[in-house]
């Protein structure tokens, strides 16, 4: 297992985001609503984009976390390098986290004659609940009982920093265990029905990145290429638009097939993976589709932070315009999608060169001084299963 990026992976995680960004344009973009979005939302929702991200999370972490551990020789060494994954990763996600949190709360304090925002008290809330990690299990209790403020898309984050924390505990307490532990979790959770409570806490996708990862370790996990992919080159892409849509189906308010619709989608997005983790573009050819999806899915993060803060400031906007004039939002779709798109892809740039990156790289350092500076660090005393 090696650290580089799987360029096929960040097609799913444009994907992905691109999935998250459309079915939210409806009632947050478009207040009011568009026809034509409901007639899409009828025959296909895109909020799946979420559980495609778990599994690529889980997937992409335990590739590099899961064999450092099971190196370790001594408990010291343990908690060393569970104590550099913690650091990168709060230095890879909280700066851009708190630092939009914080804009959306100012926004719902000075930039919103319209409403847009929310009011101030659910907005501060929110924001505290996005800081201290529990904001899924506020988003939970907020289903159809009071407002959750303009961040309620930070439940994900908090969800996946709850796994970051509990994940190397996992590893390490169930060494020779792990995957049965981990198909118990999926188990448990693909044929249990979703409560909203459940549907803040499902890490089945997450769980299944993570067997996913385990398994690329052993020989059969080659022997199980889909190379018959390659030899069909458009077999690839089909397979992704009939995941997609089909996925897209599952989501959907009408589907009643199945209670297990959650479980089934995290069977499928972890075949997407799957298939993406050969990154041999069996998904998708080289072309300049692929590198602009590939593109989105680098910048993806940013993209799912800021998303929700440009769509209520462009409402604003409009709400300020409207006595100049101008028609409503709702009538000009095209102009208000474009005003959003470019609004987006430019603080989401910004945030991933100026934001991301820079702190990235300095999480990167200190766990690399930490690591020289030969201070004694504490037993964990941890033990195997």
């Amino acid at each position: 297992m090696n650290d580089k990026r799987i360029m096929d992976i960040e097609l799913l995680r444009g994907v992905a985001v691109l999935g998250v960004v459309f079915h939210h344009l409806q009632g947050n973009l478009f207040r009011e609503g568009q026809a034509w979005l409901g007639s899409v939302a009828t025959y296909g929702q895109f909020w799946w984009g979420v559980d495609l991200f778990f599994a690529i999370s889980g997937f992409v972490i335990a590739r590099s976390l899961v064999p450092q551990l099971r190196a370790c020789t001594s408990a010291a060494q343990c908690w060393q390098r569970t104590r550099d994954f913690w650091i990168r990763r709060a230095f890879r996600l909280l700066p851009s986290a708190w630092l939009w949190l914080l804009l959306m709360l100012l926004a719902s304090l000075f930039l919103n004659r319209s409403g847009a925002f929310g009011s101030l008290h659910a907005n501060l809330w929110a924001t505290v609940a996005g800081l201290l990690q529990f904001a899924n299990f506020r988003f939970a209790h907020s289903f159809f009982h009071y407002e959750y403020g303009a961040s309620f898309v930070y439940w994900s984050l908090s969800l996946e920093e709850q796994f970051y924390l509990l994940l190397p505990l996992l590893v390490l307490l169930c060494r020779r265990y792990l995957v049965w532990a981990l198909l118990a979790l999926v188990l448990v959770q693909v044929l249990t029905l979703r409560s909203a409570l459940l549907m803040v806490i499902r890490t089945d996708a997450m769980a299944l990145g993570v067997l996913l990862a385990l398994w690329t370790a052993r020989a059969s996990y080659r022997h199980w290429e889909p190379k018959w992919l390659g030899r069909h080159p458009g077999l690839g892409p089909l397979l992704l638009i009939l995941c997609g849509l089909g996925m897209g189906w599952l989501a959907t308010d009408g589907f009643h097939a199945t209670f297990y619709r959650v479980g089934a989608l995290a069977v499928l997005c972890a075949l997407l993976v799957w298939v993406a983790s050969y990154n041999r573009d069996y998904l998708l050819p080289r072309g300049p589709l692929k590198s602009l999806l590939a593109w989105v899915g680098s910048r993806s993060y940013g993209i799912y932070l800021i998303h929700i803060p440009v769509f209520l400031l462009v409402r604003e906007a409009w709400f300020r315009l409207a006595p100049l004039g101008t028609t409503g939002l709702n009538d000009q779709p095209l102009l208000a999608l474009a005003c959003a798109a470019g609004l987006l892809l430019l603080l989401s740039e910004l945030n991933y060169r100026v934001i991301e990156l820079p702190l990235r790289n300095r999480g990167a350092e200190l766990v690399q001084r930490l690591g020289t500076s030969r201070s004694p660090v504490p037993s964990t005393g941890v033990t195997s299963c």
